[in-house]
């Protein structure tokens, strides 16, 4: 993300981030959303994180409950664009449960 705007990692830190029990964190945007969301858009794309790049199928998204309340709800490209088969599927969520677990 910090190539992507220009600057430094540290100066993309400095400006974006909040540290909490050692983590560092994207501060809230407004009304909570994210920093960098501009038109319902990423303003960041190509140099989004990898908890960006593997939305919608994170772990917790994929019980068929939650995926129709909430995910379905909330996320404009659902059921538009591309359709996943499940090995793609499952291989990104296997890149978002090793991105987890380098945390």
């Amino acid at each position: 993300m910090a190539t992507e705007l220009g600057l430094s990692t540290s100066q993309f830190t400095r400006n974006y981030c909040n540290k909490e029990d050692g983590i560092y964190h994207l501060k809230d945007g407004e009304d909570g959303k994210c920093l960098f969301l501009e038109d319902n858009k990423c303003g960041v794309y190509q140099g989004r994180p990898t908890q960006c790049r593997t939305w919608p199928f994170w772990p917790e998204a994929m019980n068929a409950k939650v995926w129709d309340n909430e995910v379905a709800t909330f996320c404009p490209g659902i059921g538009k664009g591309k359709l996943w088969n499940k090995n793609e599927i499952q291989e990104i969520l296997d890149t978002q449960i090793a991105s987890e677990e380098d945390l």
